[in-house]
């Protein structure tokens, strides 16, 4: 069952390991970091979305690689946030088996105390946040001069936050001869300064895309309207099985008065954000590990780290900022081999966004509609009838056999088990439960009117203007109609998608503070 993971190179200590957790094949960045950890002296860059698996991938090399019983700090994994933190040390520290290796996680918000009084027992390997850990290597109480490995996971991350300063300051706390492993989503040029400078020799291992995003995750949108979202969302969750999902909001208030909303119609759901404190976060985290809920509204940072392998859905409450945002949060559905569904709501003033993610991730996110409450009310229905038989072959009604044989002595069985049904589901199956949701078309077939800062003082003519966008933008010339060239300017109407791509495209040509094409302006606005 594990050959694969076997061949790698791996010890039966840690194939053991594997299988407990439910390990069966290893990911496409396992496959090509592993061996190269295990009988290589390299350092490398992982260019790997959140989901491929890399925690693994530099973690059970540590594993297997460092001594046991040392006494000291032997890996430095430095990541972006707390979560993250807890995520990374508990996934290594499920993986050690019978290793003994000390593995701890220290990030702001926890008891300074605490971590000392762990940090003085001699730990093998430390998870933390950078300004946790500058603050342990500025009192002493954490030693990082005789490290054979130190990870940066998430770089991208790490510099989006303003992290890498405190980065450089920590490697400076390091002794030289030690492996350096980055991981990062991205690789902006940031980036690659840090890593052409403390690893002067790496080299880099990239996990495709799309085993993150086609593979494993059916990814479906539905038009909807803003004040429509949540009663779309409750039949959602109602028309699957085993709903277990994670729901993504653009707010901290969106994800209070979501998480709320749910509540108080009888979900098991809670909501995550920057605001809640660690004790809580830890807490609401746990609950839904443990699926004792299984709806968890979260803002983007506040779901970083967040790493469950069995999560049946991810939902874009509210669409992200960037493609890359939307990768990083599908991602955590179809983990580990199973399939996951992600859903997108947009609504008509965000449905230019979907279509540039769309062109980005280069990925078809097909359009459905919102389940009918019919539909969803034969879902329950059938759960119902399933649950009931379920116990009837399981012998688990015995005890109630003298009941029912007493309340069928003067009643017809039909109208029993029908009273019956009634009083236990009747909130259930009621389509008073649910309101209606308007329908919402959105008009992907209309057309874009833009402004070009090109005239006939430039020597342009309607032909060459034509040439210009077909040779920057590689987009079909017969679709520019309505050709005007004016002294200064000109403006040109394409279909709406056109458009995107038109935008985007000059958008990477921009010299100039003012850009070369843009939308044009409403004339009331002129």
């Amino acid at each position: 069952m594990l050959e694969k993971f076997k061949a790698l190179g791996l010890s039966e200590n840690t194939l053991a390991a594997l299988r407990r957790k439910g390990f069966e094949e290893p990911t496409q960045i396992q496959e090509q970091i592993i061996p190269l950890l295990l009988h290589k002296e390299v350092d490398l860059i992982g260019h790997a979305q959140t989901g491929t698996g890399k925690t693994a991938a530099f973690g059970l090399p540590l594993i297997e690689k460092l001594e046991e019983r040392a006494r000291k700090v032997q890996a430095l994994v430095l990541v972006p946030t707390r979560e993250l933190a807890v995520q990374v040390a508990e996934e290594i520290n499920s993986l050690k088996g019978e290793r003994h290796l000390g593995i701890i996680a220290i990030y702001g918000g926890q008891s300074m105390d605490q971590q000392l009084r762990r940090l003085s027992r001699g730990v093998d390997i430390v998870v933390g946040t950078p300004g946790r850990v500058k603050d342990h290597l500025q009192r002493g109480s954490l030693v990082v001069k005789q490290i054979s490995c130190m990870v940066l996971d998430e770089a991208d991350e790490m510099l989006n936050m303003g992290f890498i300063d405190d980065v450089e300051d920590i490697l400076r706390y390091t002794n030289a001869e030690k492996r350096m492993l980055l991981f990062s989503a991205t690789i902006p040029e940031r980036i690659l300064i840090l890593a052409k400078k403390y690893m002067p020799d790496y080299q880099i291992i990239r996990a495709q895309k799309d085993q993150l995003t086609v593979s494993l995750t059916d990814q479906i949108y539905f038009e909807v309207a803003h004040s429509d979202k949540l009663e779309a969302l409750c039949r959602i969750i109602d028309s699957e099985v085993n709903f277990y999902g994670l729901i993504f909001c653009r707010t901290k208030i969106d994800v209070d008065t979501v998480a709320k909303k749910l509540g108080d119609r009888g979900y098991d759901a809670e909501g995550l954000h920057g605001d809640i404190s660690q004790y809580q976060r830890e807490r609401i985290l746990g609950k839904f590990k443990q699926q004792r809920i299984n709806v968890l509204v979260a803002t983007d940072v506040a779901a970083r780290g967040i790493d469950i392998n069995n999560l049946t859905h991810v939902i874009n409450y509210s669409l992200p900022q960037n493609p890359e945002s939307y990768v990083h949060r599908i991602g955590r559905t179809g983990r580990a081999g199973k399939e996951g569904t992600a859903i997108t709501f947009v609504t008509p003033a965000e449905y230019r966004k979907l279509v540039a993610i769309k062109r980005v991730i280069k990925i078809n996110i097909r359009k459905e509609k919102i389940p009918a409450v019919e539909d969803i009310i034969r879902t329950k229905k059938t759960r119902i009838k399933n649950d009931i038989n379920g116990i009837i072959r399981s012998s688990d009604g015995k005890d109630y056999i003298d009941f029912a044989q007493e309340m069928l002595v003067e009643n017809d069985s039909s109208e029993v088990l029908a009273a019956f049904i009634k009083y236990a589901f009747q909130d259930e199956l009621t389509v008073r439960n649910y309101s209606q949701i308007r329908e919402v078309s959105i008009d992907t077939k209309g057309t874009t009117r833009l402004f070009v800062a090109r005239g006939k003082t430039d020597d342009m003519d309607p032909r060459k203007l034509v040439d210009m966008i077909k040779q920057i933008a590689q987009v079909d010339s017969r679709k520019i109609r309505d050709v005007r060239i004016f002294d200064r300017f000109s403006f040109i109407t394409v279909p709406f998608e056109e458009a995107e791509i038109i935008l985007r495209a000059f958008k990477k040509q921009r010299t100039t503070k003012r850009p070369i094409v843009e939308r044009a302006k409403d004339k009331k606005k002129r």
